[in-house]
């Protein structure tokens, strides 16, 4: 039996969704910047999806810019809004546990003159709003914040931020929304952001399809070239199957919400019991404010990767961290900024549940993790031992 906890990732395309996608695949196919029936045809599926996302998002039609993913979402909103305020200032101020969709984007925009101010965060991965507001001045024009860390699900205060930014005229406020998407009611109004992104198949919808909400009177340079698409923010032919898929997908997760987040915390909790009285296992993120389904743990004296490799030997899929990291021989930069040290970071466990996890799976991965941290630990103290059985003590050779 397999089971999926690594929802943080990707999530499973909802049939729903496949089926809203299938006539704009199969029949409705065209271009619909042609002015014939099929891309008439077209046109009126992409309207509709720019109609159903902005109403799921407390914003206008117009306000939609459809994107390839969370990752241009992002790139579009930090370059399009650098570019733009450059004659006013050259200063962006983020936190240090970003996604790299923004980390390492404002690294590029560093090589052209703009000026990065990363903040630090607690032991819980927060940003304290006091020390965000003291970092703005007069060249500051752009500020970016996620809404929930996609690696420990710590949600940050984000309505808090808004209001310091708002006391600073002609600042942009970005908010990567992309983890927090599924499981946090997101309303542009109450965010009060100026710009905000999202990805579909966070939320069981189709992979390379995603939004940008820009708002009305928003300056923003588009960064791709070639056609008026997008109301010339975004050119290129647009993927209508995907983005009609996206906006029901968003549609079913936003009406499903309350019961799912509610359902998954009470699963994360079950789980978290049964990992965390392990020895020398701790809880990672802020204990409350964080996504509902998102459990990630240190567990000291055992390899994070080891511990998923296992698992997944037994039909476990979890994770380390972000899966855009997977694979880095760095540890996470989110726990290092958390004041982590690197021997501790490389412990780092995330299990992540979904919309589709049951009481059964949790019940069953809440006896394989401890059981699978005992089996490796043993492992370890066994390498550690000597020919004869004897445990190597720090600078006694071997057998002596």
């Amino acid at each position: 039996m397999a089971i999926y906890l690594d929802h943080a990732a990707t999530t499973p395309v909802r049939r729903e969704v496949v089926d809203a996608m299938l006539p704009y695949l199969l029949e409705d196919w065209g271009n619909p910047s042609s002015g014939h029936s099929f891309g008439r045809a077209a046109r009126r599926g992409l309207d509709e999806a720019h109609e159903r996302l902005a109403a799921a998002r407390g914003a206008e039609a117009r306000e939609i810019v459809l994107t390839s993913g969370g990752t241009e979402a992002n790139n579009l909103a930090l370059k399009g809004a650098a570019w733009a305020g450059k004659a006013r200032g050259h200063r962006i101020v983020t936190t240090s546990i970003e996604h790299h969709a923004v980390g390492h984007t404002l690294r590029h925009l560093e090589k052209f003159g703009f000026e990065t101010v990363e903040l630090p965060v607690d032991r819980y991965g927060r940003v304290d709003p006091d020390e965000l507001e003291a970092a703005l001045d007069d060249r500051t024009i752009l500020v970016s914040v996620m809404l929930a860390n996609n690696e420990v699900g710590t949600i940050q205060p984000i309505q808090d931020v808004a209001e310091r930014v708002r006391r600073h005229r002609g600042i942009l406020f970005h908010v990567d929304a992309v983890q927090a998407a599924p499981y946090l009611p997101i309303d542009m109004a109450s965010l009060d952001a100026d710009l905000l992104s999202i990805a579909a198949h966070k939320f069981e919808g189709p992979k390379g399809i995603g939004a940008l909400f820009v708002r009305h009177g928003t300056h923003l340079l588009g960064q791709q070239h070639g056609g008026s698409q997008e109301r010339h923010r975004r050119a290129g032919t647009e993927n209508v199957a995907s983005s009609v898929g996206m906006a029901v997908a968003y549609e079913l997760a936003r009406a499903e919400q309350p019961g799912t987040a509610r359902r998954l915390a009470e699963q994360r909790e079950r789980l978290a019991a049964a990992v965390l009285a392990v020895p020398g296992v701790e809880l990672t993120g802020h204990p409350r404010d964080r996504l509902p389904g998102i459990l990630s743990i240190i567990a000291r004296d055992t390899d994070g990767t080891s511990v998923s490799q296992a698992l997944d030997l037994e039909g476990i899929a979890v994770a380390t961290g972000s899966a855009c990291t997977t694979g880095s021989p760095e540890p996470s930069h989110v726990l290092a900024a958390m004041g982590y040290p690197d021997e501790e970071a490389r412990g780092a466990l995330r299990v992540s549940l979904g919309r589709t996890t049951t009481n059964d799976e949790v019940e069953l991965v809440a006896v394989a993790i401890p059981r699978t941290l005992a089996m490796l630990r043993i492992g370890s103290a066994a390498i550690a031992a000597d020919p004869l059985g004897q445990a190597i003590q720090p600078g006694v050779p071997a057998g002596a």
